[in-house]
């Protein structure tokens, strides 16, 4: 990561935080009165190939201890009704905020994986998280939408694993590859406005 880029992620997601903290109270207090808690959700996610961190969520499913891999139509009998209108505007993920400024991750850039792809597919994760991770990306604007309806029909976690790595993963990473040899500041920045362009147009 560059300085500037480092710097950016600095300037913007402070400034996010002083301007969304009291959003902040509200979605935590109603995740308290109407599912109870934890507020938040924290998972170990990538930031290298061989270096993890704890990944800051605001808790959208119920909790299971025996949960792995990503969220397909097996775990959507657990998204809650304050979760599901967290993940419909993308809010849950707020408290990235801090993950940004700590540095665990930038605003642009691969989404981090869990340890468990990383692990399965070593070589393709250490030429993708050369790049650092990132709430959004070039993979996530142009493949989520195919990626939530190629495991939307998944019935178990099993399935939903199989379709994961067989068809999300390499084409996923593909497009992190892209993102890789064409990033800059200001394609970051087109990235950026592009997924608040598409949160608006859909919502």
């Amino acid at each position: 990561m560059t300085l500037g880029k480092r710097l950016f992620d600095i300037i913007c997601a402070g400034l996010l935080l002083l301007v969304l903290w009291p959003f902040v109270l509200i979605i935590a207090l109603a995740i308290l009165i109407k599912d109870g808690g934890p507020v938040l959700y924290v998972s170990e996610r990538m930031k290298t190939a061989d270096q993890g961190f704890m990944l800051w969520k605001f808790r959208t499913m119920t909790p299971d201890l025996a949960d792995r891999g990503v969220s397909g139509g097996d775990k959507v009998n657990r998204i809650t009704r304050t979760g599901a209108f967290l993940r419909r505007y993308r809010l849950d993920e707020i408290p990235q905020l801090w993950n940004i400024l700590r540095g665990d991750i930038s605003f642009v850039g691969p989404r981090p994986p869990l340890r468990r792809y990383v692990e399965m597919f070593p070589d393709l994760y250490g030429r993708v998280l050369q790049s650092r991770p990132g709430v959004t990306g070039l993979a996530t604007l142009a493949y989520h939408k195919t990626e939530e309806r190629l495991i939307a029909p998944c019935k178990t976690a099993d399935e939903t694993e199989a379709v994961y790595c067989r068809r999300c993963v390499p084409r996923k990473a593909k497009l992190d590859l892209i993102y890789a040899e064409r990033r800059s500041l200001c394609y970051d920045l087109k990235l950026m406005f592009a997924t608040v362009l598409r949160r608006i147009s859909l919502h």
